[in-house]
């Protein structure tokens, strides 16, 4: 039987088993006992700062032999530094045509995720994506599709599913440490995205400017519209909704045992610091400050907004605004919250019972039920997360045996499609009525189109 083959029917036979049990083996005995012979090819797509990052992981476990960067002076640049060896594209379609390369590792800005992957997939990859997952909710379920289609191995760069901490956290609260769970209280740090407007400048020679817009409505090139501060722009991402909010949502839904499901509602506000600017569309146009009120069938609500108090600054932005008494009483109008919550000072997600609170970040995981662990560790048959200490480890592993990684594309959906809803209801100023069997906005057309996006001729999804 062929190498390709057995993989194949390893993962049509596992499918189903692997996605509640946990991973039968040991990472470094199956990734560190194989000869230089044996390990993938990989094609890096999008080398800036976070695909350099995930690149430096993933060369432990496999060998770049393509690189591809709509901005060849990224491509360059990694070249010299991690794969002299390895060959150069601008387009990734002629990379992905390769039949030597075996793993995908994507970095590319938000809204050349679904496609990319798609492709890739298709192509008879395996990928470690990075996250957020998609640009939009129907790209979210027709990612998952083709993961389910082609049977291919598909992570998520949601690393937090990987870390000690949060694994801790969410199995102390799924174990009953606080009692009946009534609220997750989900913090993001406070970015100030007040910026612009900014004028048009010339295209850098190495970068094929069309390419790099992709999908998104034309606009002229600026410097502040591309490679990482894209996030801070609708046309390609979705602000810190999108970009923190799917790791901290990810854990949320976990602790939740929701993370194959969603919300029933969602009503939001968001504050745009640049809303007052006479030529606005020059400025970043996603809101810096935020609050969601998510319910869950289950009565559990998760309260999802900014942490006022931890305020951030990334790319070319002004500092953060103060906020009014007006505008935080405005902001978190949305039923009873909290002053806790209205006074954050840190971001993380706090898991509240009716006996007991868990707070967890990536700084450390705090409350009683920690405190107590040493003297009360959970018992032998207690629920447990799959075991995963090395999340990039993890999709290596997975790319060996065809197993299910612990940031699939199934779970990876949910996550971000509560989002997505968050941003709708924002823009819409209105609350929205979800189903997340059927995956629609109910009774409501303008917002129900919005799962959605228009793509620029020539870019389209076409799968």
């Amino acid at each position: 039987m062929s190498k390709l083959n057995r993989r194949d029917m390893i993962r049509k036979t596992s499918a189903v088993a692997v996605a509640a049990t946990a991973v039968p083996f040991s990472l470094p005995s199956i990734l560190k006992a194989e000869s230089k012979n044996d390990r993938p090819t990989i094609g890096a797509i999008g080398v800036g700062g976070q695909g350099t990052h995930d690149m430096k992981l993933a060369s432990q476990f496999g060998d770049v032999v393509a690189i591809c960067d709509a901005d060849l002076a990224h491509a360059e640049r990694f070249k010299g530094q991690m794969a002299p060896k390895a060959d150069i594209y601008q387009d990734y379609r002629r990379l992905l045509e390769r039949k030597d390369i075996d793993v995908i590792i994507q970095g590319t800005p938000d809204h050349w995720h679904t496609k990319i992957n798609a492709e890739a997939l298709l192509a008879g990859k395996d990928v470690y994506g990075e996250k957020p997952l998609t640009l939009t909710i129907e790209e979210a379920k027709l990612l998952r599709g083709i993961v389910d289609e082609t049977g291919r191995v598909f992570q998520t760069g949601t690393q937090q599913r990987s870390d000690k901490k949060f694994q801790t956290a969410v199995e102390l609260v799924r174990n009953g440490r606080i009692g009946e769970l009534k609220e997750v209280w989900v913090a993001l740090p406070y970015y100030s995205t007040k910026g612009g407007p900014f004028s048009e400048e010339k295209v850098p020679d190495t970068l094929d400017w069309d390419l790099y817009q992709g999908q998104a409505v034309e606009h002229p090139y600026n410097r502040y519209r591309c490679h990482q501060i894209y996030r801070w722009w609708y046309e390609y991402a979705g602000g810190i909704v999108t970009d923190w909010g799917n790791h901290h949502v990810d854990i949320a839904h976990w602790g939740m045992d929701c993370d194959l499901t969603g919300p029933v509602s969602v009503e939001a506000r968001g504050l745009f610091p640049n809303a007052g600017n006479a030529e606005k569309e020059l400025c970043y146009n996603a809101p810096d400050k935020f609050f969601s009120r998510m319910k869950y069938a289950n009565g559990i609500d998760v309260l999802y907004y900014s942490a006022l108090g931890d305020q951030r600054r990334y790319g070319a932005v002004e500092p953060c605004e103060p906020v009014t008494e007006e505008q935080t009483n405005w902001l978190f109008g949305i039923g009873d919250v909290p002053d806790e919550v209205k006074k954050a000072d840190r971001n993380g997600i706090m898991f509240v019972g009716d006996q007991g609170r868990v707070f967890v970040n990536r700084g450390g995981i705090y409350g009683k039920p920690v405190d107590e662990l040493p003297e009360n560790p959970l018992p032998a048959d207690a629920w447990r997360v799959r075991p995963s200490s090395d999340h990039m480890g993890n999709f290596f592993a997975c790319h060996k045996t065809g197993d299910r990684p612990v940031a699939s594309a199934d779970i990876e959906a949910r996550t971000i499609t509560a989002c997505h809803l968050t941003n709708l209801s924002i823009r819409l100023d209105r609350k929205l009525n979800w189903d997340p069997v059927s995956e629609q906005i109910i009774g409501d057309g303008e917002a129900a189109a919005m799962q959605s996006r228009q793509v620029r001729k020539g870019y389209e999804i076409d799968v």
